[in-house]
């Protein structure tokens, strides 16, 4: 008991004290001090209201999505309804896994999005780095076009990848020997050789990263290991990448996960393999014919219960990447922090 008197004696005289010398730095500054404080509150008050409202913002969607996930179709049009359900079913869930065909289109999408993600890392880093350490005729212009490939959409080549690959013919080589144009289209090798010749999806915004990041590193480290008779590719391999391993992960995560959810290159490309970005833009007609079926007629699904239906797909599409981040997230953020400070 006497302890716990003492310690409240002790902070109540230490609390008098600290009082003491705030009130006689304001009165030696004339109200400087306490002006400051103020000030510095005020501001990290309106800076907390701010980060707020961007959060909530960025998040709100998202929670909307999962509220109406978990509603039955009545529940959609009930007004007294706003985000709790009031009939909680996974109902929704179930249909959505059933249409998308979830199971199969995951493991597609996982292995496609992995071999995308690796063969990008390889060719960006190659051509980046050397745009960063090499002198060659043409250099500005080639690394002008890498520019624009970041500035134009890629649907303006849209019809010259289609003809490409659907009547692919190596410089000719195939009609030389009498033979016919292959259709590569519905298969993995136009996404292999698009990527390994990086003109993939978002490749020029990587060949930028990575070209800026090799640019920051000393120039001696590279005479260092000449000196020690390392050739050009071992230089490469054994102090160039280990040294730039942050920025490769920085690349590899946002290849994967941009790849995982893209529709332009998948819907041109591999219509037929069900990856999960195809599964979910056709969740709507899906649904529509799956109605159709059951109910022997030309019944349509509600308005309200399609969308629900669209954004339980969504859902389940976005979730590996979440796990994926809260795994990797402190890599990933400690990737991007040193990337930064190297840029």
């Amino acid at each position: 008991m006497n302890k716990i008197l003492n310690k409240s004696k002790i902070k109540r005289k230490e609390k008098n004290e600290s009082f003491h010398n705030v009130r006689e730095r304001n009165k030696l500054s004339n109200g400087y001090f306490m002006k400051r404080k103020i000030g510095n509150g005020i501001f990290k008050f309106a800076r907390g209201v701010m980060l707020f409202g961007l959060c909530f913002l960025i998040l709100q969607p998202l929670l909307s999505k999962i509220s109406v996930s978990f509603m039955l179709e009545r529940d959609l049009y009930d007004a007294t309804i706003i985000n709790i359900p009031r009939n909680f079913t996974t109902s929704n869930y179930e249909r959505a896994s059933m249409l998308m065909n979830y199971p199969r289109s995951i493991v597609s999408t996982l292995w496609v999005s992995l071999v995308v993600a690796l063969v990008q890392v390889a060719s960006t880093t190659l051509v980046a780095y050397g745009f960063a350490r090499y002198k060659f005729p043409g250099k500005n212009l080639l690394f002008g076009a890498v520019i624009l490939s970041i500035v134009i959409p890629p649907q303006t080549i849209l019809t010259a990848l289609y003809l490409n690959f659907r009547y692919f013919d190596f410089f000719g080589i195939i009609s030389l020997f009498g033979g016919k144009p292959v259709n590569l289209l519905n298969s993995i090798w136009p996404y292999i050789m698009v990527s390994a010749g990086a003109m993939g999806l978002k490749n020029g915004l990587y060949i930028f990263m990575l070209r800026q990041y090799f640019r920051g590193i000393p120039k001696e480290l590279e005479e260092a290991a000449y000196v020690d008779g390392c050739g050009k590719l071992k230089t490469f391999l054994v102090i160039m990448l280990p040294d730039a391993r942050p920025m490769l992960t920085s690349i590899f995560l946002f290849s994967y996960v941009w790849q995982w959810t893209d529709t332009f290159y998948s819907s041109l490309f591999l219509r037929k393999f069900g990856l999960l970005s195809n599964a979910v833009s056709g969740l709507g007609d899906g649904l529509t014919t799956y109605i159709q079926n059951i109910s022997n007629r030309t019944e349509l699904p509600s308005i309200a219960y399609q969308q629900a239906i669209i954004s339980t797909g969504m859902l389940m599409v976005i979730a590996p990447l979440l796990i994926i981040y809260l795994v990797a997230q402190k890599g990933f953020v400690e990737s991007l922090a040193q990337a930064g400070i190297k840029m």
